[in-house]
């Protein structure tokens, strides 16, 4: 059970004090001037200026906050409840980080029951938030008891309003059951609370006549109110908002001033503005105003909470409260990126607007007069200064959040009674709103990501979104650029999306031309995410942080390692494909030469000399050149002609081999030209091996293209006619396909989801075996057009490091249809 001891400061008490006296000199006084000596008649209560008491209230409250920075205070703690939600969930780091930046001392717990801070409960070293997450709430409830909470101490939850808007059964709003709620023209359908979001729809409830102009607006806009006091109400209205219309049925984020002003006008605009926020605080007064629990609860006064109100808005009709859900909710986006970022904007928003530097007060008043202290002839209990403190500070607080109700249109009670505190917040309201209306564009506003003008002067990210979520290693923080995240071998896609800390700043994945979000294939073992924070206020972008994401996706023993082999004799072995083909030459390389001591993503003609003591040589021809214009690109046969030349000379027999070969761009056409070539460079019994079709742009990756279930279908019919064709002309066939497609899971590093292979460093080796390796930049003029090398272009690892380096092929798919090659390649199995 907590301890109920009532946390107090003896210095405090005496600045409190202090504070309010001079509170009190400074309203009389100005009731009791001295002019010349004489004494002027002090005016009647109807004809005191209240703008002028006002402005002396106000001042005298700064003067109390600013007094209260001189005194030592301890470090502030903080409990969040995270209940069924993972350390590395973005909310919960959002909380840790923001909490973390203001000094409050964090601790994590699943529940009430296993926090430390809610166990210690005394004095100073008592908790000062506590934080309840959306799955954590009963916990949190069932734990606490808020009306033995002390005044320094804050929960972002408020039964009373959690048990107004609740469900009464079929959507009814709780609050409309209680007796004393008469029939009413409240703005609210009485079925508005409960899970039904998903029945809203945008439109009006009848067809309008065939030739009645369309209504300025019609929409259904999500709003997120801010509460942070019941009794009295204080509420605040945060800027953004989500709009659905017929015309977009999925929802967008806007400023909710910015949505008005562009289908209103400006003066129209500002009256809808208003109307909208009265209609929300009419709401909120009856919901609470009803409420019979609280009146035998002491107040929790620091206590907030913020809600989701869904208005249904139309061009000549008053707004309509169609939906209250007590949380922060954002299903009218259909992106869980955008649902995420945005409620992690308005949270974010919420601690900085809503939780001060130095505690408003840290200890209880004396009591006096009965209980109160009057207070320029009002009788203020402790909880009621508190919450005129707070407010009046949260009224100068430039913020996205704006004032919601008291506002201008707040009636005061002043002409019907003795004054209260509403009265003073009425007055504290309309004080500011005065100010604020004369200068609009000191109101903070934030931009979207990547919208803002001028220069990146803060290149950090704010946070780094993923689906499926990453736990990343260290946690995420902007100031850290390097990260580790491990997947299980089901993960094939991540999706990213990184957000900047400034909105002056862009990102980048990749490369400074790369997308902002994208969907990234994840092969076996290692791959790495790079996200590039850029200034693109000047004429070309320039990249001023890069953070890097490894990610290990773990690998399944699913296929049989081969253990003892034969080399069968050959001198020549000729390949031409793209870069599958080039993992089954590299692995090749390996096993002739016992090491590979030169590797690169060759993506021109390379030519591999004195392998095999100096008795092999290999070639290997890229194809087809994809980056070059269709003009400008290589035929087929151009290709296979310039590395025949190239490797000249070659016998013709089946000591010399040609495989040919890659993903998905052979066909039937290309066999006919192998035959043909052949033939007509007097190499016809040279040995041929067809590598067939393989899988590969079968997931949803940005930035490539992906096929759909009928167009690998299709590809398994052409796979199927290039086996039979290569046959018909005695080619030996490795089917890759059939091996690819039945590991589809078990691709390696690439975008394409194509690469069963992937080459690393082991370690140094010296120059043994005195291989060497030519690159061909120009063709011979009988080869046709040049085979132009675009390897420094595609990879900047072409050339692989300093020739000492030693290398391994490594990749269970590729080693699999790799030994299949070097198996045909045996006389007795031809044939």
């Amino acid at each position: 059970m907590l301890l109920r001891r009532r946390f107090c400061s003896g210095p405090l008490l005496l600045l409190l004090g202090a504070g309010v006296c001079l509170f009190y000199r400074t309203l009389m006084g100005g009731r009791n001037r001295v002019r010349s000596g004489r004494p002027v008649t002090r005016r009647r209560p109807a004809e005191e200026d209240p703008l002028e008491e006002t402005r002396s209230l106000i001042s005298a409250l700064d003067r109390i906050q600013n007094q209260a920075w001189s005194w030592p205070r301890p470090r502030r703690r903080a409990a969040v409840l995270t209940g069924r939600r993972l350390r590395s969930d973005t909310e919960v780091q959002l909380y840790q980080r923001v909490l973390g930046q203001m000094d409050y001392q964090v601790q994590l717990a699943p529940s009430a029951e296993t926090s430390s801070f809610l166990r210690d409960n005394t004095g100073v070293s008592g908790w000062s938030l506590l934080v309840c997450l959306s799955s954590s709430e009963r916990s949190c409830v069932r734990r606490m008891s808020l009306s033995h909470l002390h005044h320094h101490q804050r929960v972002n939850l408020m039964p009373e309003l959690r048990e107004a808007f609740s469900d009464a059964g079929g959507g009814l709003c709780n609050f409309y059951t209680r007796p004393q709620l008469t029939e009413s023209e409240l703005p609210i359908r009485p079925h508005s609370c409960g899970l039904t979001n998903e029945k809203l729809q945008v439109g009006t409830d009848s067809p309008p006549p065939a030739r009645a102009p369309p209504p300025a607006l019609v929409a259904m806009v999500n709003l997120y109110v801010l509460v942070t006091s019941v009794k009295p109400l204080t509420s605040f209205l945060h800027d953004v908002s989500v709009v659905k219309t017929s015309q977009e049925p999925r929802g967008r984020v806007t400023k909710l001033r910015k949505l008005l002003l562009q289908q209103l006008g400006p003066v129209t605009s500002h009256e809808a503005l208003q109307q909208v926020k009265k209609v929300i605080g009419d709401v909120l007064t009856v919901a609470v105003s009803t409420n019979q629990k609280q009146e035998a609860l002491s107040r929790c006064v620091l206590c907030y909470q913020l809600l989701t109100f869904t208005l249904l808005l139309g061009g000549s009709v008053t707004p309509v409260v169609v939906q209250v859900d007590p949380d922060l909710t954002l299903w009218s986006l259909s992106d869980p990126f955008d649902r995420q970022i945005t409620r992690d904007l308005i949270l974010e928003d919420t601690l900085y607007f809503l939780l001060p530097s130095t505690p408003l007060w840290s200890g209880r008043r004396g009591r006096q007069d009965g209980g109160c202290r009057a207070t320029g002839g009002v009788c203020l209990s402790d909880d009621d200064f508190l919450i005129l403190l707070q407010f009046q500070r949260l009224m100068k607080t430039s913020s996205p959040f704006l004032p919601l109700h008291p506002g201008v249109s707040s009636s005061s009670s002043s002409s019907s009674g003795p004054r209260g505190i509403s009265d003073l917040l009425v007055g504290i309201a309309r004080f500011y709103e005065r100010r604020r209306s004369g200068v609009t564009t000191n109101e903070t506003e934030r931009a979207p990501a990547g919208a803002g003008g001028g220069p990146c002067v803060d290149p950090h990210l704010r946070q780094i979104y993923t689906a499926p979520p990453l736990t990343l290693t260290p946690p995420f923080s902007p100031w850290v650029k390097q990260y580790h995240a491990e997947v299980t071998f089901d993960t094939v896609t991540v999706r990213i999306r990184p957000e900047p800390a400034s909105p002056a700043c862009r990102v980048h994945l990749d490369e400074q031309g790369g997308p902002r979000m994208a969907n990234y294939p994840v092969g076996l073992g290692n791959s790495r995410i790079s996200i590039l924070v850029t200034d693109g206020a000047g004429l070309e972008p320039v990249v001023m942080a890069t953070y890097t994401i490894q990610v290990f996706r773990e690998s399944r023993p699913s296929l049989p390692m081969f253990g003892d082999h034969m080399m069968c004799g050959f001198v020549q072995v000729l390949f031409i494909g793209d870069s599958t083909n080039r993992g089954m030459m590299y692995f090749l390389l390996e096993r002739v030469n016992a090491s590979l001591e030169a590797w690169g993503r060759a993506h021109d003609t390379r030519v591999y000399q004195g392998l095999n003591g100096g008795r092999t040589l290999v070639g290997f021809s890229y194809y087809p050149q994809f980056w070059l214009d269709r003009k400008s690109r290589p035929t087929f046969r151009e290709a296979l002609l310039q590395l025949l030349h190239r490797s000249r000379p070659l016998a013709n027999s089946n000591q010399t081999v040609l495989v040919v070969g890659g993903v998905q761009w052979l066909n039937t056409d290309h066999l006919r030209t192998v035959s043909e070539v052949l033939s007509s460079e007097s190499l016809g019994d040279i040995l041929v091996v067809v590598k067939s079709l393989g899988m590969g742009f079968h997931l949803p990756v940005d930035g490539v293209r992906s096929l759909s279930l009928t167009e690998v279908q299709d590809l398994y019919r052409e796979n199927h006619q290039i086996v039979s064709a290569a046959k018909h002309h005695g080619y030996e066939v490795i089917d890759t396909f059939s091996i690819t497609m039945g590991r589809h899971k078990e691709f390696l590093q690439g975008r394409c989801a194509c690469h069963f292979h992937e080459v690393e460093k082991v370690g140094s080796a010296g120059l043994s075996h005195g291989t060497r390796s030519t690159t061909n930049r120009t063709a011979p003029p009988s080869a046709g057009p040049a085979l132009h090398s675009q390897s420094s272009v595609l990879d900047t690892e072409q050339e692989a490091g300093p020739k000492s380096s030693s290398y391994h092929v490594r990749g269970p798919v590729n080693e699999v249809y790799s030994e299949i090659l070097l198996s045909r390649l045996c006389p007795r199995t031809r044939g």
